[in-house]
C-alpha cells in the first residue's frame, strides 16, 4: 500500500475581522476594511501550528497543497515537498470561495484520505458544498466564528488528530455539523444560524470541539442572579471588559446600561465607557487605567477565549492579568460539558499556559464553583 495522501487548504484571509472587532471576514468589503484597519492575517500561522506534529514523518505521508498562500507556501516552510493542486489560475490575485471548492474537489478526485483546511464556519461550509462526506475533513480553527463542530479545539491538537489518523490508529469518525451565521445580522447584533449539513471527520472527545449551543430562554432568572452577583464585586473604581454573550449582557442591563450582544464593551458601574471595542482601543485605554474582564464561555464548547472574542488578544490578556479575570457561567452550561475543562486558544501558547489551572466560576448568587481551565 502507497503512502498515505493528506491535502491542505488555507483561507488566507480567515479570521482577518476578529482583532479590530469586525466579528467575521465573509465578503470582500469586509476584508478590505479589516485591512484598512491594521488586521493581520493568521490563517498560515495557525496552519503551520497544526503541521508542526506531523512534520517527523512527513516522508511516511504524501501532502496535496492548494497553490500558494492557500496551502503550498506553508507546507514547503514546514519542511513538506507539496504535491501542488493546480486549481488557481493567478497566484496574485485574491482568493475566493470558488478556489477553496475548485481545490476540495480536485483533493477528493486525487484520493485523498484527509483534508485539513484552516478557517472558520464560512470555510468549512464551501468545504462542504464542495464534497460532502466524500472523505474524512478536520478543521484548523483559523477563523472569527467557530461555531461547527468540525475544528480541533487548537491547530496543534488538529494536528495530533490528523497525525494518528493517518498513522492508522484506531480512530472513529463522526458525522459532525457544520453551521454559519449570517454575517450581516450578526454585526447587527442579531444571532441567526442554519445547518447546512455534516462532514465527516475523524473525532476524539477531548481533541474535537462541540457544536456552539444558545443560551435556553428558561434561565433567565439565574442569568439574573449571576449578573446581581457580579454588580456587588464591581470596584467602583474600576473599569471592565465585558466580553460578548446573553449572560453578560445581563451584567450591563442590571447596571442600566446598553451592551452589544456579539462585541467587547467597557463599562464602569457608572455608565458605559466604549462600546464594540476592538484590540487596538482596549490597548489604548489600558495604556490609561488598569481593566478587569469579565467572560462567559461558549455554551457547548466551554471557549472562554479565541471564539468570537479575539479583541481579546494575548497582549490584552497579560496586560490585564489573570487575577483580574471574572468568570461567570450558569450551572446547567457547566453540567452540560461533562467534566470537559473550559478552554483557550488565544494564539500565545504561554499565555494559554498563563491562563490554565483552576479558576473560580461564578454561577449564582452567591454560588461559586471552582472549575478548570485546560492547559493547551
Amino acid at each position: 500500500m502507497g503512502h498515505k495522501r493528506f491535502g491542505l487548504i488555507i483561507n488566507p484571509i480567515a479570521g482577518i475581522g476578529g482583532r479590530v472587532g469586525l466579528k467575521g471576514s465573509d465578503g470582500v468589503q469586509a476584508q478590505k476594511l479589516a485591512l484598512q484597519m491594521g488586521a493581520v492575517p493568521l490563517s498560515n500561522e495557525r496552519a503551520a501550528e497544526a503541521l508542526l506534529p506531523l512534520q517527523r514523518l512527513a516522508n511516511r505521508f504524501e501532502l496535496l497543497a492548494a497553490p500558494g498562500k492557500m496551502g503550498e507556501q506553508v507546507a514547503r516552510r514546514c519542511g513538506f515537498a507539496p504535491l501542488v493542486i493546480p486549481t488557481i489560475g493567478s497566484l496574485e490575485r485574491e482568493t475566493t470561495a470558488e478556489d477553496t471548492l475548485r481545490s476540495a474537489r480536485a483533493m477528493a478526485d486525487a484520493g485523498a484520505d484527509l483534508l485539513l483546511f484552516a478557517g472558520g464556519d464560512g470555510t468549512a461550509r464551501d468545504i462542504y458544498t464542495a464534497i460532502g462526506d466524500r472523505i474524512p475533513v478536520l478543521g484548523i480553527p483559523a477563523g472569527v466564528k467557530i461555531h461547527s463542530a468540525v475544528f480541533g479545539i487548537t491547530p496543534r491538537s488538529t494536528g495530533e488528530l490528523a497525525l494518528e489518523f493517518l498513522q492508522g490508529k484506531r480512530i472513529r469518525l463522526h458525522e459532525a455539523e457544520v453551521i454559519d451565521l449570517d454575517e450581516d445580522l450578526y454585526r447587527q447584533g442579531q444571532i441567526v444560524t442554519r445547518l447546512y449539513g455534516y462532514l465527516k471527520i475523524p473525532y476524539r472527545r477531548a481533541v474535537v470541539q462541540n457544536q456552539k449551543v444558545p443560551t435556553p430562554a428558561s434561565e433567565a432568572a439565574r442569568i439574573q442572579a449571576i449578573a446581581a452577583d457580579v454588580v456587588e464585586r464591581m470596584q467602583v473604581d474600576m473599569a471592565y471588559l465585558l466580553g460578548p454573550g446573553t449572560t453578560t449582557r445581563a451584567v450591563a442591563e442590571s447596571l442600566g446600561i446598553p451592551k452589544t450582544l456579539i462585541g467587547v464593551d467597557i463599562l464602569t458601574r457608572s455608565g458605559l465607557l466604549s462600546a464594540d471595542v476592538n484590540e487596538k482601543q482596549i490597548l489604548e485605554i489600558l495604556e490609561r487605567r488598569p481593566l478587569g474582564m469579565i467572560l462567559s464561555p461558549t455554551g457547548g464548547q466551554g471557549f472562554l477565549l479565541g471564539r468570537g472574542n479575539q479583541q481579546i488578544s494575548p497582549e490584552v490578556i497579560q496586560q490585564v492579568g489573570r487575577g483580574n479575570i471574572l468568570i461567570i457561567c450558569l450551572a446547567s452550561k457547566i453540567t452540560a460539558l461533562q467534566g470537559r475543562p473550559l478552554l483557550v486558544d488565544t494564539g500565545d501558547p504561554t499565555v494559554d499556559c498563563l491562563l490554565a489551572g483552576y479558576i473560580q466560576v461564578i454561577t449564582g448568587y452567591h454560588e461559586r464553583i471552582v472549575y478548570k481551565i485546560k492547559s493547551p
